[in-house]
């Protein structure tokens, strides 16, 4: 026996890439068991991204089967599990037929951009076509990022949706209430719910009474029935029926930048995380305040720890591709045959050679909501090598950072001291310190990386009345930090050189993307 674990509370994370389960002490606030599984995305049309929701649950699935595996190698009981926590990729949508059980057509993720075409015709309808006609109430511009406009593109383009709707058996859902709905029951009894945060990403709920807004739903003739119900980020929604862990409530859910703002303790206002896995995503503790960005951020609930608590408001700057761009290098031009060489290579090379890489592969997302703008490398010349294009991939993602800290100083008016971090491409060494360079501020990366899990674990923990460990302990936890080395001039000069190559990316959309 491990009885120095205490209880244990779980934590499903289903990402864009993967879906993982993790089992974390509540005293140590470690991982003791974790199961991960690759999730394939399907790419029929340029611009489209899907994925399948019954592969994913079914993974998931088999990730809470393998924990329970491994807990009983090493002696532990599942029944120490005390709550499951939900941390999952946002904005992507499934519409599913509830008397089946069966997805009405694949999930459309987060990044597909298939909606462009349903986002003209809603511009069509709104006064000089103002893409934040809405943002008062929702907190967030019209864009083919968010769920809403995923919904509607099913309901006008697939016939089985349509169908389910009049029948009145269709059901919305993003990642977590998928999840939710079926490891609860499915077609016997599954809960239909969701959490604020997540609702927060959809354009459907109001920011100020935190439920479904009937004047949003009119907007983009969604029926509410179809809606699933709003809860606060941390309470009891049900409990897992069937297998291993049978029985056990699953008491916490977030979107996943929203449980890494927890699990970064990012707990006060003027606190900021950024997470760096296939997209980047910041977000920015405002605390009690709804704070309205005229700088191309958006507004978004960072997380409500319980049922009439206090929901915590967020900014959130969202770029669409960082990791991706490393996928993008290796399976799509060959520079390098696994993405782990990409540190070592650029940094053969002391500078990019004045190249720069902007990789706007389904538009621009904050600050600049540029669904028409397209991938570009600007500067080569006979004396550019591979190194330099490796380094301007690295140099992209501080850039687009440096990018969304300039729009919250504007916003805020009180510069970030220094950027606490998390996600999969923290290891690498290199890009940390670019980002230190690039943005003029240090960079902190924690030692315990599974930041979206802890926080959605912690949430968890929380509504099943069960602390999960000592949070000053976890808050002084060892970290690098990654110290600015360059001057100010320098930096100024080629965040100005990023600046060109932005404006370079506008205006590349192809003519029919979603037909």
């Amino acid at each position: 026996m491990y009885p120095t674990h205490g209880s244990l509370i779980g934590a499903i994370d289903e990402g864009t890439s993967s879906a993982r389960f993790l089992v974390f002490s509540t005293q140590t606030g470690k991982p003791v068991a974790s199961h991960q599984i690759p999730i394939n995305k399907h790419c029929a049309r340029e611009g489209w991204v899907e994925q399948d929701p019954v592969m994913i649950i079914e993974a998931v699935r088999q990730c809470l089967e393998k924990n329970a595996t491994i807990l009983n190698d090493k002696d532990i009981e599942v029944n120490r599990l005390a709550a499951i926590g939900i941390s999952n990729q946002r904005e992507t949508t499934i519409l599913w037929d509830k008397t089946t059980g069966q997805p009405l057509h694949n999930a459309i993720v987060w990044l597909d951009m298939r909606t462009t075409s349903t986002l003209e015709s809603l511009l069509d309808k709104i006064p000089n076509r103002d893409k934040c006609y809405l943002k008062s109430a929702c907190g967030l511009p019209l864009s083919p990022y968010f769920s809403a406009l995923k919904i509607r593109w099913l309901m006008d383009n697939v016939v089985e949706v349509r169908e389910a709707i009049e029948k009145k058996t269709c059901l919305f859902g993003t990642m977590d209430t998928w999840l939710m709905w079926n490891l609860t029951g499915g077609t016997n009894g599954g809960v239909h719910v969701t959490d604020v945060t997540n609702a927060s990403r959809t354009m459907l709920m109001n920011l100020a009474t935190l439920d479904w807004d009937p004047m949003l739903c009119k907007f983009f003739d969604i029926p509410m029935e179809i809606l699933p119900t709003i809860h606060s980020s941390s309470e009891i929604y049900g409990r897992i029926v069937g297998g291993a862990m049978d029985g056990i409530p699953i008491s916490g859910c977030l979107g996943d930048q929203h449980a890494a703002l927890l699990g970064q303790k990012c707990f006060n206002k003027g606190m900021a995380k950024s997470t760096y896995g296939t997209g980047c995503f910041l977000l920015y503790n405002t605390g009690s305040d709804r704070v309205e960005s005229s700088h191309g951020l958006v507004t978004t609930v960072g997380y409500q720890l319980g049922q009439g608590a206090p929901p915590c408001y967020a900014l959130e700057g969202s770029i669409a591709v960082a990791g991706a761009a490393f996928a993008w290098l290796k399976d799509n031009i060959g520079l390098v045959e696994d993405v782990k060489e990409i540190e070592s290579l650029a940094n053969r090379v002391y500078h990019s050679g004045d190249v720069y890489f902007v990789p706007a592969f389904s538009g621009l997302y904050a600050p600049y909501w540029q669904p028409d703008a397209r991938g570009v490398i600007c500067g080569i010349t006979e004396e550019t090598r591979r190194s330099h294009i490796l380094r301007a991939s690295l140099e992209a993602i501080c850039f687009q950072t440096r990018d969304i800290l300039e729009a919250m100083n504007k916003d805020c008016g009180v510069p970030m001291s220094k950027l606490q971090v998390d996600g999969g491409a923290i290891q690498n060494n290199l890009l940390m310190q670019l980002k230190a360079d690039l943005c003029g501020i240090p960079v902190v990366r924690p030692h315990m990386a599974e930041t979206s899990a802890f926080g959605a674990a912690l949430a968890a923990g929380v509504a099943a009345g069960i602390e999960v460990c000592q949070l000053n302990d976890i808050q002084s936890s060892p970290c690098d930090i990654f110290s600015p080395r360059i001057t100010d001039q320098e930096r100024d000069n080629r965040y100005s050189r990023w600046k060109m190559a932005i404006e370079r990316s506008f205006g590349w959309q192809l003519n029919e993307t979603a037909q």
